[in-house]
């Protein structure tokens, strides 16, 4: 994936989902022999057949032996990689008939199983588990028409890492059926990128940030290939208006600075409003200020698109300093300028003054992207 995201390797999406697959709900939750006992009865009730995951065979008899005190109403089997080839191809080939509807097991199961009536799983000592690992056990179910439930069980005593939380969270908010990109993106962020030319399978990217090691690796590699690689240009923007995401609005520090993170990184105005709709979804209509910082990310997308370095916007004027790499043509800027009747002006250090600036209408720096819009 990093040779691919670096343009070292081809990379193509299937994002395409079978006819009628539905997406699956997810849930982390505390361990609980009540949730348990929920859950695999609402599939009972269907028909269905239920996957419990326990990685450790040393104690999955005593596993199974509390499930069946749990759950008397279960036909339960024990499916694992330490037992012999027969007795484990007999048990799966009973479990695919319907024999039994609850198959206790480790991540023995995790590929290469297509059984349509089977639509729950729950994974005991989730946190133990990599995102892969979790993206493959979790499409064991689902292989049907009928919405699928996936429980990740964590212990109610166990304070966890914050890789595992990082972990729990992107396999439940991206559960929605094309996401396995996203999962490996999260994947690769989480535990690094590793050694391209050597044997450590995991690295240290976050020491510098993901997207940053990957701009620098793209970079290298135009070099070494010989192609033009032009520097991207990061606008300085002073704005009048306040731009930020508010605590009382997004209480978490981490959720916040991981939004601005998103944003930063974008590079369409898609992409902001896609970001923008997660948030109302999850923490409602925005105030005045998330609105403003959505417009000001829009607005550096443009600055940075015409290699602009420095854009200041007060009450009364306007003052744009291009970049030596800019993009805008000098006919543009001089033909903008003669235009203006007095309006603009171009200073000796490359800068274009708005003068009597006033913004119009109920857009923030409507008039402004118009200006720039212009100059493309």
């Amino acid at each position: 994936l990093q040779m691919a995201i670096s343009g070292i390797r081809d990379l193509s999406l299937i994002q395409t989902a079978p006819e009628n697959r539905l997406a699956i709900r997810t849930f982390v939750v505390r361990y609980d022999d009540q949730v348990i006992r929920e859950a695999v009865l609402r599939e009972f009730e269907r028909g269905g057949q239920v996957f419990f995951v326990h990685n450790r065979v040393h104690n999955i008899q005593a596993v199974a032996n509390h499930l069946r005190r749990l759950l008397p109403e279960a036909s339960l089997a024990i499916a694992h990689g330490q037992m012999k080839e027969k007795e484990l191809e007999r048990v799966m080939l009973r479990f695919v008939q319907g024999e039994y509807n609850l198959l206790l097991c480790t991540s023995i199961i995790e590929s290469g199983l297509d059984i349509p009536a089977a639509n729950t799983i729950l994974i005991n000592h989730a946190e133990r588990f990599g995102l892969a690992d979790l993206y493959q056990l979790r499409g064991r179910v689902g292989r049907g028409n009928q919405q699928a439930y996936a429980y990740l069980l964590v212990p109610s005593d166990l304070a966890l890492s914050s890789d595992a939380l990082k972990r729990l969270r992107a396999i439940q908010e991206l559960s929605e059926l094309g996401s396995g990109f996203k999962l490996a993106l999260h994947d690769l962020e989480i535990r690094g990128a590793g050694n391209l030319l050597g044997s450590s399978q995991s690295g240290h990217v976050h020491a510098v940030g993901l997207e940053y090691y990957i701009h620098l690796l793209e970079r290298t590699i135009k070099e070494l290939k010989g192609e033009p690689f032009v520097e991207e240009v990061t606008p300085e923007i002073h704005v009048p208006l306040p731009a930020f995401i508010p605590e009382d609005y997004v209480e978490d520090t981490g959720e916040r600075l991981n939004l601005y993170r998103r944003l930063s990184f974008c590079r369409s105005d898609e992409e902001v409003e896609a970001i923008r709709e997660e948030v109302i979804d999850r923490f409602g209509k925005p105030p005045q200020e998330a609105d403003h910082l959505f417009e000001v990310i829009k607005l550096k997308i443009l600055l940075t698109k015409l290699s602009i370095r420095k854009f200041e916007e007060t009450t009364s004027s306007l003052v744009i300093t291009f970049d030596e790499s800019t993009q805008v043509k000098p006919e543009k800027i001089l033909d903008l300028v003669r235009r203006g009747k007095g309006r603009y002006r171009l200073t000796p250090d490359s800068k274009l003054v708005a003068e009597e600036w006033r913004e119009e209408g109920r857009v923030p720096f409507g008039a402004a992207k118009r200006l720039l819009h212009a100059l493309m």
